[in-house]
C-alpha cells in the first residue's frame, strides 16, 4: 500500500516530462515556421525595393517636370498609374508585415523575438505615406530599415 503513492508520483512526473517534450517540439515547429515567414517577407521586400530602386527617381523626376509643365500629359497619366500601383504594392506588403507582427505578438514561442520585429507595421505604414506624398526614394529607404529588422530577427531565431 505504501508504494502506491510513489507509483502515482512517478507516473505524474513521466507525464509532465512528456508534455514538456511535446511543448518544446511544438515551439520548435512554430519558431521554424515563423523564421520561414520572416524569410518570405525579406524576399518580398527585397524584390520590391529592387524594382522600386530602378524607377523611384524617375517617378519623382516626372512629377517635378509635370509641375513645371514640361512633360507630355500621356506620360503624366502613365506615371500616375504607376504611382497608384506602387502604393498599392506597398499596402500589400504592409498587410503581410502586419500579419507577421501579430503572429509574433500572439504566439508564445515567438514572443522572445518580438522586440526585434516590433514596429514593422508602423514603419511600412510610414513608407506608404511617403510614397503617397510622392517621396518614393524615401519610401524605399524606410522599407530597407524593415529588411534590417527582419534580418536581425531571423538571425536571432537561427541562433537558438
Amino acid at each position: 500500500m505504501g508504494l502506491l503513492p510513489l507509483a502515482a508520483f512517478a507516473q505524474k512526473r513521466k507525464s509532465q516530462r512528456s508534455t514538456q517534450r511535446n511543448n518544446n517540439a511544438e515551439a520548435k515547429v512554430e519558431i521554424s515556421a515563423g523564421a520561414e515567414k520572416v524569410s518570405i517577407q525579406i524576399i518580398n521586400l527585397a524584390r520590391f525595393i529592387y524594382v522600386l530602386g530602378g524607377v523611384a527617381e524617375g517617378i519623382e523626376e516626372i512629377d517635378e517636370q509635370a509641375k513645371k509643365g514640361k512633360i507630355d500629359s500621356s506620360l503624366v497619366e502613365k506615371n500616375q498609374e504607376f504611382k497608384r500601383k506602387t502604393i498599392q504594392s506597398i499596402r500589400d506588403l504592409r498587410a503581410g508585415l502586419a500579419a507577421l507582427e501579430v503572429e509574433f505578438r500572439t504566439k508564445q514561442s515567438l514572443k522572445p523575438y518580438l522586440e526585434k520585429i516590433s514596429g514593422i507595421t508602423d514603419e511600412s505604414a510610414m513608407a506608404e505615406d511617403q510614397a503617397a506624398a510622392g517621396k518614393f526614394v524615401e519610401a524605399g529607404r524606410t522599407l530597407l530599415l524593415i529588411i534590417e529588422k527582419l534580418s536581425s530577427t531571423l538571425a536571432a531565431m537561427s541562433s537558438r
